[in-house]
């Protein structure tokens, strides 16, 4: 099998006989895309169906995130989520894509401590459930997680500007990067750049500092609420399509109501067992 070709797996993205290869997105075509001034898209995914539908419409990167935690197990915030949990739901996105680049995110409590326990647990996301590279938040004060994981073979992306994981630290959902400490924000990006990072969340940063930093650095910027100069963009799919409800975050926009899809759907169903339509003599052995 070619390196660049991608490894065909069970369910929904298994090849059928006589389809071409298709080639696996890898780190090093995010680089280039930039090089070449070409924007690309990731959302999150943490199921097989939505990762091959993803997958199916182009998207270049899918993000197991810790965001399942509250999209996924019914948690009120990222926090609670832990690497057991995450495991499943990233060997789900793996087995079930075959171009896009699957991120796992490590969860918080699994890397903070030591670069050693972060190379250990980014292993096992590697090993145990077939990521192709993780994510973990922070900017200088990770640069030796990063620096020990890129050099033992594992491909790290990185989060800075405001980072969830953290929340409590800075005082809940606030953008970060504004005026005086806009500084900051460059100095993570460019450290976290010197210490082996293929690429770079921003979230929550004034779109002329997520600019600038996109300009300055030579890996790719990937915003969430950082602007439109970024090199690629991401989402959490609950919000994007609107399968969660209520209150959205001012950088969310949704494409589709798939809530109402459902929540119609559903009830078209419960109307017809009800009256006895369904199952009609069509659908009966």
């Amino acid at each position: 099998m070619s390196e660049e070709t991608a490894p065909y797996g069970s369910g929904p993205a298994k090849a059928e006989a006589g389809t071409p290869p298709v080639k696996r997105i890898r780190t090093h075509h995010l680089r280039e895309m930039k090089e070449r001034g070409e924007k690309f898209a990731m959302l999150t995914a943490y199921d097989m169906y939505t990762a091959a539908t993803f997958d199916e419409a182009g998207i270049e990167v899918l993000l197991v995130g810790d965001s399942a935690s509250n999209n996924v197990l019914g948690n009120e915030t990222s926090l609670p989520v832990t690497v057991d949990e995450l495991l499943p739901l990233t060997r789900a996105v793996t087995r079930s894509t075959r171009r896009a680049l699957v991120v796992g995110d490590l969860p918080f409590g699994s890397y903070q401590r030591s670069p050693e326990q972060a190379y250990d647990t980014a292993v096992r996301f590697m090993k145990e459930a077939g990521a192709h590279c993780v994510k973990l938040e922070g900017g200088r004060e990770m640069a030796g997680q990063i620096e020990l994981l890129t050099r033992g073979g594992v491909p790290v992306m990185a989060h800075i500007g405001f980072t969830p994981q953290s929340e409590h630290a800075l005082g809940g959902y606030r953008v970060q990067g504004r005026g005086d400490t806009a500084q900051r924000i460059l100095d993570d990006a460019k450290a976290v750049e010197a210490a082996g990072a293929f690429a770079v969340v921003m979230e929550m940063v004034p779109g002329d500092v997520a600019g600038q930093v996109t300009r300055e650095l030579s890996i790719p910027t990937i915003g969430i609420g950082a602007g439109n100069q970024c090199d690629g963009q991401v989402l959490v799919w609950q919000d994007a399509f609107g399968l969660r409800t209520g209150r959205m975050a001012r950088f969310v926009k949704q494409y589709a109501d798939v809530h109402g899809v459902l929540l119609d759907a559903a009830r078209a169903y419960a109307d017809d067992v009800r009256a006895g339509t369904f199952p009609g003599p069509e659908h009966t052995f």
